[in-house]
């Protein structure tokens, strides 16, 4: 009689854990989250259109990752610049994912959207591209191009029920 008791506990408890994790993950799932940062402090003194990133770049895009460590993503997306590149590989490296190459000329489509829905996402990309695609997000012409000196604002756009809101932090040290 007590093996079977212990059983009947046994398969409970396993039961209710399984039920717990499953509303938990259908609670996470509901809302869209997009991070979006410019790439980091880029080297000017090349005539490049291709710069890498300076040694205060590189410190940045460290920075970055140490910013989102408590966010679990999804995917990350970068332009296929070397400068973004590098802006997303720390935070990528420490999140064990690689980075995706999101087209600049047709921001926001259909599959973009379909691909990250339900997800958490960081997206890196440039002066002009970062607000454009924040714009994209909420349907609405709202953010201008980034000042060319601002490598630190990061734009947080949820997407809960088909309502959006934004949140823009400044990291400039």
């Amino acid at each position: 009689m007590k093996k079977i008791l212990l059983l009947l506990l046994i398969f409970t408890f396993v039961f209710s854990c399984k039920s717990d994790k499953k509303e938990q993950e259908v609670v996470k799932s509901d809302v869209t989250t997009y991070y979006l940062i410019r790439h980091a402090e880029k080297d000017r003194r090349t005539k490049t259109m291709d710069p890498q990133l300076t040694e205060v770049g590189l410190k940045r895009a460290e920075n970055w990752s140490k910013v989102f460590k408590d966010v679990s993503f999804d995917k990350i997306y970068s332009t296929h610049y070397k400068r973004t590149q590098q802006t997303a590989a720390p935070t990528a490296k420490s999140k064990g994912l690689e980075v995706l190459s999101y087209d600049t000329e047709n921001l926001f489509n259909e599959e973009f959207k379909t691909q990250t829905e339900k997800q958490s996402v960081l997206i890196v990309g440039h002066s002009n591209t970062t607000p454009a695609f924040v714009n994209a997000i909420v349907g609405k012409q709202e953010y201008s191009q980034i000042n060319d000196s601002d490598n630190g604002k990061l734009f947080i756009v949820t997407i809960d029920d088909g309502i959006s809101s934004v949140i823009i932090e400044d990291h400039n040290e």
